[in-house]
């Protein structure tokens, strides 16, 4: 059997389009949740059709978003504590379909190293999707680069997205498969393949904007001057911000609120399904997103990355800026965004396929 051990929503929007591929073979899979995220869950389920979590990591009951770091030495010690009192259980349950078990986590998150370490001390084999992204600095992105790192020392098979993240995991144990592409390119193509009804009313003609990484929004000065940059250029395009519970909580600590009206508009975030064909619609995107990043670039918009560092450096200064939080670099990407627009790879790549193949072949 097959446990794909995730804790988040952004996990569960990228491993989808593996699960519903290897499902359409015949391999037996569940979802095991670590509980990162809480309040979404519900919501992407339905939106990436996919079954409610067979078990859960971390207990449903008293579960929450983690939303501080404070909030994760708790969280980790219920991870440990729930897996280690039914390991015995989770063990029989994952050999249930007399095939090899099989562990698959995902990503940067904490769930991916501790996901592999259950894994292996359920004795089944590991896989890694969207393995061997490295920004090569272990403060940006912090705990994200530390945790692909970790990951990629417990893992059997790394499923790298390109040969740049392949390298990266030159002479790291177990085998490593390139995919060509994020799997964010199959949850794309999946998204917008299943239209939603609009879910906010927008302009024939508008930019889209989300910041929301703590690096970012707990400096008060450059999230002020980011938001300022932008509410200034508005009244060229209407921008679109889009921010959830806690960078309202921010703009409200900060008294930034005022700064949005008609032109630079705040929204609440949107489930997967629904925003995509927003973002698809956009002249440009701001955004300090990883997975925004690829998604912009799987669809050939153009994008300035609000980071001071990036894991994905494919395509800087020809289909993307990274601004290193340079407010220059920021105007000078919304000086002239189209520049950076290109036919985008959305018909290109299959990842999930590729995935699944590897699977079958290995385990």
């Amino acid at each position: 059997m097959i446990a794909f051990v995730v804790g988040t929503t952004a996990e569960l929007i990228k491993v989808a389009p593996v699960f519903h591929e290897l499902t359409s073979r015949g391999r037996s899979c569940e979802i095991w949740y670590t509980a990162q995220h809480v309040e979404e869950l519900g919501e992407a389920l339905v939106d990436l059709s996919l079954p409610a979590p067979t078990e859960w990591l971390v207990p449903e009951a008293g579960a929450g978003n983690l939303a501080r770091p404070v909030d994760v030495p708790r969280w980790g010690a219920r991870l440990a504590a729930t897996v280690w009192r039914n390991r015995a259980r989770l063990r029989a349950r994952l050999r249930a379909d007399g095939r090899r078990p099989v562990v698959l986590v995902h990503g940067d998150t904490f769930t991916a190293p501790l996901g592999a370490v259950i894994g292996r001390l359920l004795g089944a084999r590991v896989g890694h999707v969207e393995a061997g992204m490295r920004s090569h600095n272990l403060r940006h992105p912090f705990p994200e680069e530390v945790n692909r790192r970790l990951a990629a020392r417990v893992v059997d098979v790394h499923f790298a997205p390109t040969d740049v993240e392949a390298e990266n995991l030159r002479g790291r144990r177990g085998a490593v498969v390139t995919t060509g592409a994020n799997t964010v390119v199959d949850a794309v193509r999946y998204a917008l393949d299943r239209p939603a009804p609009p879910a906010v009313q927008l302009p024939a003609e508008y930019a889209v904007a989300t910041l929301h990484r703590f690096e970012l929004v707990r400096d008060e000065a450059l999230y002020r001057q980011a938001l300022e940059i932008l509410a200034e250029h508005s009244a060229r395009i209407p921008i679109v911000y889009f921010a959830g519970a806690s960078e309202r909580e921010r703009l409200a600590q900060y008294d930034l609120l005022g700064l949005f009206g008609d032109r630079f508009r705040i929204e609440d975030k949107l489930s997967y399904v629904h925003f995509m064909p927003v973002l698809a619609g956009a002249r440009f995107v701001v955004t300090d997103s990883g997975g925004l990043q690829q998604e912009t670039s799987h669809l050939g918009i153009p994008a300035a990355i609000h980071r001071a560092h990036t894991e994905i450096l494919a395509g800087e200064g020809e289909t993307m800026v990274l601004t290193r939080l340079q407010p220059d670099r920021l105007r000078a990407f919304l000086a002239d965004p189209e520049r950076y627009r290109s036919p985008g790879t959305m018909d290109r790549y299959w990842p999930s396929r590729v995935i699944a193949d590897a699977v079958d072949t290995l385990f």
